[in-house]
């Protein structure tokens, strides 16, 4: 009876959340729905029917999912004026031609702004700026898929944009200490990297370690979404749970408890180090769970630490849900990693296991095959390179990302001792951007399917779900 409970909770709240997202319910509806579903809660415990009670709490429970979604669905606050006064509340992002600031000029009002490179700015800078104030628009990929940048936006509370403003550095250090420490750490081992290693392998590893890949050229970026290997500088539980894992494995000597302790640091220490954004916390939790289910083989324990940990995260902001493209693929790459990947691993048996290269193959085949009805619905891309891009590729991410961390750190102490470990990660990345290169120019390597339907997704997941779950599934709707 506790396992029903908790799944019509869990997945109750999760449907009530997403429904909401996409159609306007009213407070005297998700009023209506929560009171029939007490009234059918209390009509069960009469009756004494297991069923009937769970249904109810169900449906309870999706209500309370809609009004959550409710709460966080604020009304576009109507800002006048074009002298404006916040404070950056992210680090800048740098783009190829220009960087962006998130500032916040009011309470739940954020302003997304485009400008140059005249002026370094900085987490926590008061800023006046002069410009016109814009609503978002959503726009077509050059997939020739519409992208729901509105929503995209609003999810962190972004309602406006701005592009090229004037702008007056009023003052420094007005924001979270511990967030400024963290950007600042994050910052020097940006520098003493570049220092160390050459750009554009620097702009690979930047990514590898810090998710810091907004400085990427057109050229580069296009040629990792061709061959699918954009993943690696993206902050996902997919490759620091890899990264973390083999770091486990690195450990296999030590009591089975130290092993995984020493792969929970290493994503501790990723969470750190790009700045510990909601992103990489978000990543960092999937990480974790996914490496303690195949470190334990313990699948259905932490498959419902798993599901309760995606649940907390959408009561925190119920837009990422539907809105957030990298929560969504990193909880549904954390389920290939932990259900569908020991599934598979007996067809690798062929796959020589030094330094984890099956385990590696494994992951990857069963990530890529999971995520994909996703990614070609979401984006419109097919790229038929993928797989054995990333499996060359994977092999060699954590030695990678193990370098350039000791080449930052080590820089930080004395450049010239960061030197050797510069020139072991820059062949490492020679080599990973000659497998991206290499792939990326083959006629064949990529498609765009834009219209990719959204029924076929969701059969292929249903089947997904039968084939992994029908069996357990079964059993529990068959208990009395």
């Amino acid at each position: 009876m506790q396992d029903r409970i908790f799944y019509a909770v869990c997945f109750g709240f999760v449907i009530g959340v997403l429904l909401r997202s996409f159609v306007a319910i009213n407070f005297f509806a998700i009023l209506f729905l929560s009171i029939l579903a007490i009234a059918l809660i209390f009509l069960f415990l009469i009756f004494k029917n297991k069923w009937g009670i769970v249904i109810g709490i169900f449906l309870l429970f999706i209500s309370l999912g809609i009004f959550r979604f409710h709460l966080a669905d604020k009304k576009i606050p109507e800002i006048s004026g074009e002298n404006l006064t916040g404070i950056v509340v992210d680090e800048p992002n740098i783009r190829e031609n220009n960087q962006k600031l998130t500032v916040k000029i009011a309470k739940h009002v954020k302003v997304l702004i485009t400008t140059n490179f005249n002026e370094e700015y900085k987490y926590g800078d008061r800023i006046n700026f002069e410009g016109k104030l814009q609503k978002p628009e959503n726009f077509i990929t050059d997939q020739g898929k519409e992208f729901d940048y509105v929503s995209y936006l609003r999810k962190d509370g972004v309602f406006y944009v701005m592009g090229y403003p004037k702008i007056e550095i009023v003052s420094h250090g007005n924001g979270s200490k511990i967030k400024s420490a963290l950007f600042s750490v994050k910052e020097k081992l940006l520098e003493k990297m570049n220092l160390a290693i050459a750009p554009p392998e620097s702009l690979l590893m930047g990514g590898l370690i810090l998710g810091e890949r907004s400085a990427f050229n057109q050229d580069l970026r296009q040629a990792m979404v061709n061959t699918g290997t954009i993943h690696i500088v993206a902050l996902s539980g997919y490759n620091v749970t890899i990264v973390a894992e083999w770091l486990m494995k690195l450990f296999y000597f030590l009591p089975r408890n130290l092993g995984i302790g020493a792969g929970i640091f290493a994503i501790l220490l990723f969470v750190l180090m790009t700045g510990g954004s909601s992103t990489a916390i978000r990543a960092g939790i999937m990480a974790m769970l996914a490496l303690i289910a195949r470190a334990t083989g313990r699948n259905y324990d932490v498959g419902r630490a798993l599901i309760l940990a995606g649940v907390f995260m959408i009561i925190l902001n119920p837009f990422v849900l539907a809105f957030d493209v990298s929560f969504e693929l990193s909880f549904i790459a954390t389920i290939a990693v932990i259900f569908f990947a020991p599934k598979i691993e007996k067809y690798f048996l062929w796959v020589p296991d030094f330094f984890k290269l099956r385990d590696i193959v494994s992951v990857t085949v069963a990530v890529y095959i999971f995520v994909l009805p996703f990614i070609l619905y979401k984006m419109g891309n097919l790229s038929l390179v993928a797989l054995p891009a990333n499996i060359l590729i994977l092999a060699f991410i954590p030695f990678t990302m193990g370098f350039g961390f000791f080449t930052s750190f080590l820089g930080l102490i004395w450049y010239p001792l960061s030197v050797p470990l510069g020139f072991i990660s820059y062949l490492f990345l020679k080599y990973e951007l000659a497998v991206i290169n290499f792939f990326s120019q083959l006629p064949f390597a990529a498609f765009t399917i834009p219209n990719f339907p959204l029924v076929l997704t969701l059969l292929i997941y249903t089947w997904f779900v039968y084939k992994l779950f029908g069996r357990d599934i079964k059993n529990f709707l068959a208990r009395p």
